[in-house]
């Protein structure tokens, strides 16, 4: 087991990889806390999502200055992803041990392929490129619609595994909503603030959070945020898609070997 003093130092690096793509840092978090530090899953996904909230304000209010935040876009989405992160959490704390920690896994590497694909693919943008405003995707209900729906399972994906809900928020807003990657990177953080608290509450309930490691990491990754919503802005989008979905890949193949 290494040392508690080392989870600010963990939670900073987190902070700054998570407010530079969107997803939170519990696709670290988790990992860190079930092999180094002994949690089981279902506690080390309640812990992290705790500090998510810390996180996802630090950033949200850097990403508000920059005036990258679809407010009004953002609003409609908590609708869903709150209420999903309960349901997540709900699941999560029923769920099998072993089960749980292979779910996790597989969902990161089906996404991070999912990102990487899309990254590839994808030509850079010129700064004369049309880019997609908050009122217009108030204004196109079909894609809102689209996008509150597959965001509430963003939000189960967030209380189920502790992540925040920017893995699969992320690739929908850009995926499904036609949103560029800065603007929906800076959007997931917004509401990530709700969702990880509607998650956490169900785990509060279960008693099994340890607020102590999740205030100890938050230490680290309020800072680490503040870094990452500066840093973000001079990564394009493709790179910045590249490094979202390598990161994935890596968490997402040590948590299936752990509990394979």
């Amino acid at each position: 087991m290494l040392d508690w003093w080392l989870l600010p130092v963990f939670g900073f690096l987190i902070g700054i990889i998570a407010s530079m793509t969107g997803v939170g840092g519990g696709i670290f978090i988790v990992p860190i806390l079930t092999f180094f530090y002994g949690f089981i899953v279902s506690s080390a996904t309640g812990t992290s999502l705790t500090s998510i909230i810390f996180t996802a304000i630090a950033s949200a209010l850097n990403y508000a200055k920059q005036k990258r935040i679809y407010f009004k876009t953002g609003a409609i989405l908590i609708i869903t992803t709150a209420p999903g992160a309960y349901i997540g959490a709900w699941f999560a704390i029923i769920m099998e041990e072993k089960l749980l920690g292979l779910v996790f896994g597989v969902f990161l590497v089906l996404v991070a392929i999912r990102m990487i694909i899309s990254a590839l693919r994808k030509k850079e943008q010129t700064k004369a490129a049309h880019v997609i405003t908050d009122t217009q995707l108030i204004h196109s209900r079909k894609t809102i619609i689209i996008g509150a729906g597959l965001s509430f399972w963003g939000g189960v994906a967030s209380g189920l595994l502790g992540i925040g809900g920017g893995t699969l928020v992320v690739p929908i807003l850009i995926v499904a909503m036609g949103m560029p990657i800065h603007y929906a990177t800076a959007t997931s953080m917004f509401t990530m603030i709700f969702t990880s608290i509607s998650g956490v509450a169900r785990y509060v309930q279960a008693d099994l959070i340890n607020f102590p490691v999740a205030l100890l990491l938050a230490t680290g990754t309020v800072v680490g945020a503040q870094v990452g919503a500066y840093t973000s802005k001079k990564i394009s989008g493709r790179n910045l898609g590249l490094i979202f979905g390598m990161m994935l890949v890596v968490a997402g193949i040590n948590m299936i070997l752990k509990y394979m």
